[in-house]
């Protein structure tokens, strides 16, 4: 049940659709911190293997370097959450990796995710319930009102695709490389196609969501009991 006290203050300072979806972007990114926690393992995964070419110890470069990043957020008491999201990238990447014996399968998650991650976004669109408007849901308080307006769902399908177009071009860059065995190459790109291209998808929907002031509707509460 919705009531006027479980709007929390971060929600009611978004006024309007535009306002909303731009502070859960960037909140969702981490900010410059959480952009580069999520870089750093896999520069020092990089920068390993192409002094060494040495596949555990590189792992282990990566790996320790994801949990100083954690243990330093620990030690802040700040959130770990996109440590986690890194650690845990970097552990997928080197299962792969150990059970093969090939360096370039720490990558291959990588590609499998943002290729399925295109995939369901783009149905997401097809079936006119774009991704981006589950967003809108969460400041409002229910998670499928927003279908109602159309020109809200046409926003949410534009925005979507903004976020569609890294995830597809992440994957045409690295695929030839991965099937190419160029470790060294698939980690640049990785890092080149990581936080920069995200910045500069987030800027291209800074820039949509600044043309528009859509009021955001919040779910009202039920009528009280007699």
């Amino acid at each position: 049940m919705t009531t006027p006290s479980a709007i929390t203050q971060e929600e009611a300072a978004h006024d309007t659709v535009e306002a909303a979806v731009r502070a859960q972007l960037t909140k969702s990114l981490g900010g410059v911190r959480g952009i580069a926690e999520a870089a750093v393992p896999t520069i020092g995964f990089t920068v390993s293997w192409i002094v060494t070419e040495q596949l555990r110890t590189s792992l282990i470069v990566g790996a320790g370097l994801a949990v100083l990043l954690l243990l330093v957020r620990i030690a802040q008491r700040s959130t770990p959450q996109f440590v986690l999201n890194s650690l845990i990238g970097i552990g997928v990447g080197a299962l792969f990796a150990s059970r093969s014996g090939e360096a370039k399968d720490v990558f291959l998650p990588g590609i499998y995710y943002n290729g399925g991650y295109a995939v369901v976004m783009v149905l997401s669109v097809v079936a006119r319930w774009p991704v981006v408007g589950f967003l809108i849901g969460s400041v409002t308080g229910d998670p499928t009102a927003w279908r109602q307006d159309p020109g809200i769902v046409r926003l949410c399908s534009r925005l979507t695709w903004l976020l569609i177009i890294p995830c597809l071009l992440r994957v045409v860059v690295q695929l030839p490389l991965y099937l190419a065995d160029q470790v060294a190459a698939l980690g640049i790109v990785k890092v080149a196609l990581g936080w920069p291209l995200q910045v500069a998808a987030l800027a291209a929907m800074v820039w949509v969501l600044a043309r528009g002031r859509t009021p955001v509707e919040r779910s009202a509460p039920p009528p009280a009991a007699p």
